[in-house]
């Protein structure tokens, strides 16, 4: 079996069988010759299929162990799919610390058209069990999670939702398929906001979905097709270059994170500092034990929790530059509470130790010492 790295850059993709090109070719058409109808060689149109995207499809699919994946036209694309396999009157258990656009989605959309979302502290295995019912048709988790970076048992929820019979979708997108892999674990449906880590460059708009499961994989093939939320060829392309260096990336986001998370741990002017590799951290065990590592991903208080302290580092800030998203080579940081997860509101904000003062980092690929600082220079 082919590790990691070389499946990065071998996994689904084969040269170019008319010119032996070794880059999969954009393949930027809308339809396909035929030259009967009805006869053709596996493509008729491209929001059904596109040869770039099969690529593309197939290479993730192999980086998360699983048999399917399919791409749209972006995170949220992803979910949409994903949730539209509900139907009225089915309840979905979610981690009450999640992306403010999943929380929208759910409770602006799909809340409307008779579906229920409960949001519950998934970080206690052992009192889960308490918030299932016949109902709960689906259970959806983030871990690390966004922007608390709590971390959920996956091997154990998953044990859980198959003694309920819940579907259980895990959002891997912090993690990546490098750091874990929640299929292996027993979760049904994978999802990652491809925008991030996996293209890596923020010049992508993307999502997709994994699974093994060929009844789910039909399904979602169904919706992908037939609600059309597709990724075009020239983005799909952009992925499969990102892709080819996100073992390399990875690694370097993980040294740097660990160096600037223990930088800000010891920081006079800094109070919490939320990052999964403290061994003080809830879970820090569970993530050692399903992540391969720690991540890029970190946000942090500062003392006195004053909000006006807070915008004044973020625009200090000269290397992280405040802007949406997180995953790319550059460094970013961003306010939650104002940016992200602006959707949600502030008492389930509270609620979940999302406060109003917190700054979400990613740690970029650059030089650490110069991040640090930047981040001192910042702090003051």
């Amino acid at each position: 079996m082919m590790k990691f790295g070389t499946k990065a850059i071998h996994a689904g993709i084969e040269p170019d069988p008319t010119t032996g090109a070794i880059m999969t070719p954009i393949y930027q058409t809308s339809t396909y010759v035929q030259p009967s109808p009805g006869q053709h060689k596996g493509y008729e149109y491209s929001r059904t299929q596109n040869p770039t995207r099969d690529a593309l499809q197939n290479n993730l699919a192999a980086l998360e162990n699983a048999k399917h994946g399919l791409c749209f036209a972006s995170g949220l694309a992803a979910t949409d799919a994903v949730l539209k396999l509900l139907k009225p009157g089915d309840e979905v258990l979610a981690s009450n610390d999640l992306y403010g656009g999943t929380y929208r989605i759910f409770t602006k959309i799909y809340q409307d058209f008779g579906i229920k979302f409960k949001f519950v502290d998934m970080r206690d295995l052992n009192r889960i069990s308490e918030h299932f019912s016949d109902k709960i048709k689906m259970v959806w988790a983030e871990t690390p999670s966004n922007p608390m970076m709590n971390i959920i048992d996956i091997k154990g929820l998953a044990g859980v939702c198959k003694k309920f019979g819940s579907m259980f979708c895990v959002d891997n997108t912090f993690a990546t398929p490098y750091l874990q892999n929640p299929l292996d674990q027993g979760a049904d449906v994978v999802v990652h906001s491809v925008t991030k880590y996996l293209a890596g460059h923020s010049d992508v708009v993307m999502g997709c979905l994994m699974t093994n499961s060929d009844v789910l994989q039909e399904k979602l093939a169904f919706i992908q097709n037939s609600s059309g939320a597709v990724t075009g060829p020239m983005d799909c392309f952009l992925a499969l270059r990102g892709i080819k260096t996100l073992h390399i990336r990875m690694q370097r986001h993980c040294e740097n994170g660990r160096r600037v998370a223990h930088f800000l741990k010891s920081h006079p002017k800094v109070e919490e500092v939320h990052w999964p590799g403290f061994e003080e951290h809830r879970n820090h065990d569970i993530a050692k034990k399903q992540m391969k590592d720690f991540g890029g991903m970190i946000s942090f208080v500062l003392k006195d929790d004053k909000l006006d302290d807070a915008i004044k580092v973020m625009e200090s800030l000269k290397l992280f530059a405040l802007a949406e998203s997180l995953g790319g080579v550059e460094s970013l940081c961003g306010h939650p509470a104002s940016m992200t997860h602006a959707a949600i509101p502030r008492e389930e904000r509270l609620k979940a130790g999302l406060k109003d003062s917190l700054i979400r980092l990613s740690v970029g690929i650059e030089d650490v010492e110069d991040l640090i600082a930047d981040l001192e220079k910042a702090l003051g």
